[in-house]
């Protein structure tokens, strides 16, 4: 959880971010209606999260620098943050339409609002909405950033990641398509798979990939006679905790409630490839087995007692226990990560107030965020 001062501050340059966009809406002499649904469409979507990745560039930054940011510094930092909040709501919107999810963040998901400030129900409008939450990352990016000697990099990285995570949700979509869901597809490495694209690159690499590429870190440098790709050193961290962070939302989504989580959990009733029903698969018995694939992902009108019976199966201590398993997996996973971040370059005492070296800290920072979290 954030503290309230450092969501507080970063919400602060989310409300100017608003306004420049509806100015921008208003200069191209957009509808009143237009506008206002523009309007409500970021407020409704982007500021209503954790926000982990979006402050996370900021943090990032704090520690490159070994040093508090500037006020400029901070500024640029936070847009950049909300940049990724914009992608992180366009994927959202439309993630939700594609499983037909009922709520979001605490409420009904943005394609369900049935009136918009009086100018109606948004329906499909959400196809376009969501576009436009995507569009308004590179008029940001325009504006504030193009004179940067960067700003081609930070282009580069949005369009990757954004395209290695639709690649991640198309596997995700097409291993468990709507109506005809098959779990014999499902394994624990097509999960990695997935997961690693839909969510790691994104949710992770992308917060701090962005805050080096502002501190001018390079693609490659020599430290105490090691030759150094902080880029690659980034990715071969923060991928494997993009997939742990994944793994704990699937088991969240089974076994936290929608008070903890902010929505209803609708893994088992899409039939979605989870760490849980692949772990199942994995160590489940003959029966167990035969058990998920009669009840698994099943809609219909006994849908609600299939799930809690897939539950249960789950949550049987001297069956599959899949509790158990998570909590092994967790622990395993965390002590592999920290092994990883001690393997990293640290700068010196001489380049202490470098900020174009990796720290590990940054890797640390971002590993206590996900630990043992409950939502």
């Amino acid at each position: 959880m954030l503290h309230a001062d450092t969501r507080n501050k970063f919400l602060a340059v989310f409300e100017g971010i608003r306004e420049e966009l509806v100015v921008h809406m208003k200069s191209k002499k957009m509808p009143e209606d237009a506008i206002a649904w523009f309007n409500e469409n970021l407020i409704y979507n982007v500021p209503g999260g954790k926000l982990n990745r979006g402050v996370s560039v900021v943090d990032t930054v704090t520690i490159l620098l070994n040093r508090p940011p500037t006020d400029d510094e901070y500024f640029k930092a936070a847009l950049l943050g909300w940049c990724i909040e914009l992608l992180q709501a366009f994927f959202l919107v439309s993630d939700d339409i594609m499983d037909g999810s009922i709520s979001r963040r605490g409420q009904p998901c943005w394609y369900r609002v049935s009136n918009v400030k009086g100018l109606g129900k948004v329906h499909n409008v959400a196809i376009n909405d969501s576009c436009m939450l995507e569009g308004a990352i590179y008029h940001i990016l325009k504006n504030h950033f193009r004179c940067e000697s960067y700003y081609v990099d930070l282009l580069e990285l949005f369009q990757e990641v954004t395209y290695k995570t639709e690649m991640g949700q198309l596997v995700d979509q097409i291993t468990a398509p709507e109506g005809n869901i098959d779990i014999g597809k499902y394994t624990l490495p097509k999960h990695t798979f997935i997961v690693r694209y839909k969510t790691a690159y994104y949710s992770f690499y992308l917060s701090v990939a962005l805050a080096m590429r502002m501190c001018g870190v390079p693609d490659v440098y020599e430290l105490n006679g090691k030759t150094v790709e902080p880029y690659k050193e980034a990715d071969r961290i923060l991928i494997p905790m993009g997939e742990f962070f994944q793994v704990q939302d699937d088991y969240l989504d089974y076994h936290g409630t929608e008070a903890q989580i902010g929505k209803i959990g609708t893994d088992i009733i899409d039939g979605k490839c989870s760490w849980c029903v692949c772990t199942a698969l994995a160590h489940g018995t003959d029966m167990q087995k035969r058990f998920l694939f009669e009840n698994y992902g099943k809609k219909g009108p006994d849908q609600a007692a299939r799930e809690q019976a897939v539950k249960d199966m789950y949550n049987d201590e001297q069956g599959l226990n899949i509790p158990k398993h998570y909590e092994e997996y967790s622990k395993n996973t965390v002590a592999e990560i920290n092994s990883m971040i001690e393997l990293v370059p640290e700068p010196g005492a001489q380049d202490e107030l470098r900020g174009d070296r990796l720290r590990r800290d940054v890797f640390r920072a971002f590993l206590s965020k996900i630990t043992d979290r409950t939502a």
